[in-house]
């Protein structure tokens, strides 16, 4: 019995050293693992350090204290951990481990960003956590260059091999140092940050419930504080090793787009300074953010930026918007939306309902504002909808680049080629005070388009209006229609125009004005035998070509809407006749004119009969129909007109009627 008794303490004794013999064995064989981590790190020129290393046997749980790390890239970067503590640790394969859970206590990281100043950025994380951890079992090998640029790219494709149920820090403080006074410095915090099902690189969502930030800058000598608070800041399916390819110089020859961000969203954003406006959006949201290697070599980008404070000369300022157009081309978004947007001054602030636009290719699909809200001292300004048509912003920034140099002013092309940057404009529901009056102008819709560029010069245009406004009574133009009673004036335009090159034809068609209570008019104007030549932004050879075109069929159509009556009224005022009288008069003096002037043309005298009908008799409609007899020099008409205008008439056959 007391044999056996022995035997059984000998067990306990025998199992219990054993145990705590392969805990220490397990132990040591960490250590030098992690010795060996750290070691990699400095055989690769940087600096690495830690303090104790425990491991629990029993829980699994890893513990390290006391971390230092330094990169050799130059700037380097600097990374600090008073402890990482990994729990429920496993390996399910030879080149993989994993946790239940990691936490970091008191992380700092401090990066410098070689961007012409001596950028300076610092993080800190009182605590970050990480659950259902999956990770490679070594460190990747280092980059061969010492570019800061190559680390990241390192850090995003590392981070691509990692698994995790999400990755959490309840706060995150920063500061950012420019290193230059009129740059400044600033300070910013995040709550809550958190990310969500990462696998694949991949992220499902990451959000900071808030964020806020401090900048504080001297531009022109005097102090400058601007402070900014973000809400609900989240990015759904987010793609890092999409983002990494723009890092990689491999792929400086990939034309493709790669998605990042499905959306992007943010709550309301205040932005305030000390003596400028105070600045909120209520929401913010960005879909299908995507990105193009081939144009955002950002490495590239960096190198172009000059250092310190001088002046970059024409060929540096050149170069950098040529790498911002880059920027635009290489940079794709589905569609933003900002919403609610405000700003308040001191002489008055405004409200913007919403302003979208979309990306692709440096161009926008349509840049739009909605629901503006102001005020001037005059009284309220309001406006519906604001659009420009396909902007391009990288032709834009190229062609800006050329102005650079003041010693070389563009060329008239040049300036000219602005206007194909925008395919065009859009205006609705404008509402403003019209000078001092205390009445509001009001546009209902001003839309222009152009296009079919030869060269910079578009030959194809189209303008429609809508307009209404309070007549000026100190304008010596306006005061005979006041005299008749009219407080205002309502325009409607309709015009277009149109080359087309096969048929050597240019037209304006429609061509419709409608002045409100007075005149409605119509024409179709057509040219022949319009050369290409003719578009030529050489003065002396459109001019030279100019002398080829032909005047082709004019059609024109008046309705009278009161404007005849309005006339009749006007000139009885001055002769001091009555009305019924100043009628004849002026239908008179038409008759008389014509049999005079034109009495070996039968279609000048027929055409002014039926002037002289449409003004006898009122809200009728008169139309002329103008056909050239033979080629007509369109040059020569236009001579001809301001020197005989009967002259001009006589060389085309003319078909006139008035009707009700």
């Amino acid at each position: 019995m007391v044999k056996i008794l022995l035997g059984l303490v000998a067990a306990v004794v025998i199992a219990v050293g054993g145990f705590f013999g392969f805990e220490y064995y397990t132990q040591h064989r960490i250590t030098r693992e992690v010795d060996a981590a750290f070691e990699q790190i400095r055989a690769s020129g940087g600096k690495a350090s830690h303090g104790k290393v425990s491991f629990d046997l029993k829980s699994r749980t890893l513990r390290v204290d006391d971390i230092a790390t330094e990169s050799a890239t130059q700037p380097p970067m600097r990374v600090k951990v008073a402890s990482i503590t990994a729990s429920g640790l496993g390996q399910p394969d030879a080149t993989r481990f994993s946790a239940d859970t990691i936490e970091a206590i008191d992380l700092e990281i401090n990066a410098s960003m070689p961007a012409g100043a001596d950028w300076q950025v610092t993080y800190k994380m009182p605590r970050i956590a990480a659950k259902d951890f999956s990770g490679p079992a070594s460190l990747p090998r280092p980059p061969a260059s010492s570019s800061t640029i190559d680390l990241y790219r390192l850090l995003i494709e590392q981070f691509g091999a990692l698994t995790a149920s999400s990755i959490t820090a309840p706060s995150v403080a920063g500061t950012m140092n420019s290193g230059n006074p009129a740059l400044g410095k600033g300070e910013f915090a995040y709550s809550n940050l958190a990310l969500r099902d990462i696998k694949a690189g991949r992220i499902a969502a990451a959000t900071i419930d808030r964020m806020t930030f401090t900048a504080t800058s001297q531009p022109k000598g005097k102090p400058e504080k601007v402070t900014g608070d973000l809400a609900n800041l989240a990015a759904q399916d987010v793609d890092t090793l999409a983002a990494a390819a723009i890092l990689d110089p491999k792929r400086a020859n990939d034309d493709q787009y790669y998605r990042v961000y499905r959306q992007i969203s943010a709550g309301a954003y205040t932005i305030t300074s000390g003596q400028g406006p105070v600045v909120r959006i209520e929401g913010l949201t960005a879909d299908d953010i995507g990105a193009r290697p081939s144009r955002l070599q950002l490495a590239a980008l960096l190198a172009t930026i000059p250092s310190g404070t001088a002046q970059p000369t024409p060929a540096q300022a050149r170069e950098m918007m040529e790498r911002m157009a880059k920027i635009y081309e290489g940079v794709r978004i589905g569609n933003a939306e900002m919403r609610g947007f405000s700003m308040e001054m001191p002489e008055g602030g405004f409200k913007l309902a919403s302003m979208r636009f979309s990306l692709e290719n440096g161009k926008t699909g349509e840049f739009a504002v909605e629901g503006f809200d102001g005020r001037t001292p005059q009284g309220p300004v309001k406006l519906s909808r604001f659009a420009l048509k396909s902007v391009d912003i990288a032709g834009l920034l190229r062609m800006t680049a050329q102005f650079s140099n003041p010693a070389q002013p563009p060329s008239p092309d040049l300036a000219l080629g602005m206007i194909s940057l925008i395919e065009g404009a859009e205006l609705k529901g404008f509402t403003a005070p019209y000078k001092n009056t205390g009445r509001p102008l009001n546009v209902d819709l001003v839309s222009l388009d152009w296009g079919q560029f030869v060269g910079p010069i578009p030959s194809k245009a189209r303008l429609t209006a809508k307009m209404s406004g309070p007549l000026d009574t100190t304008h010596p133009g306006q005061r005979m229609l006041i005299a008749a009673g009219l407080d205002k004036m309502a325009i409607d335009l309709d015009l277009g125009t149109a080359w087309t090159e096969a048929s050597r034809s240019f037209v304006l068609e429609p061509a419709t004005v409608e002045l409100g209570g007075m005149l409605k008019a119509s024409a179709r104007v057509s040219l022949a035998n319009v050369p290409r030549e003719v578009f030529s932004i050489n003065p002396l050879q459109a001019a030279a070509m100019a002398t080829k075109i032909e005047a082709g069929t004019i059609e024109l159509t008046l309705r009278d809407l009161g404007g005849v009556d309005l006339a009749v009224a006007h000139y009885a005022r001055t002769q001091n006749i009555s009305r019924d009288a100043a009628r004849k008069a002026i239908v008179d003096d038409i008759r008389n004119s014509a049999t005079t002037s034109g009495a070996s043309d039968a279609d000048a005298v027929a055409a002014a009969e039926a002037l002289a009908r449409f003004i006898e008799t009122p809200r009728t409609t008169l139309t002329l129909k103008l056909t050239p007899v033979g080629k007509v020099s369109a040059m020569q008409l236009f001579q001809a007109l301001k020197l005989d205008p009967l002259d001009a008439l006589s060389k085309f056959r003319i078909e006139s009627t008035t009707a009700l």
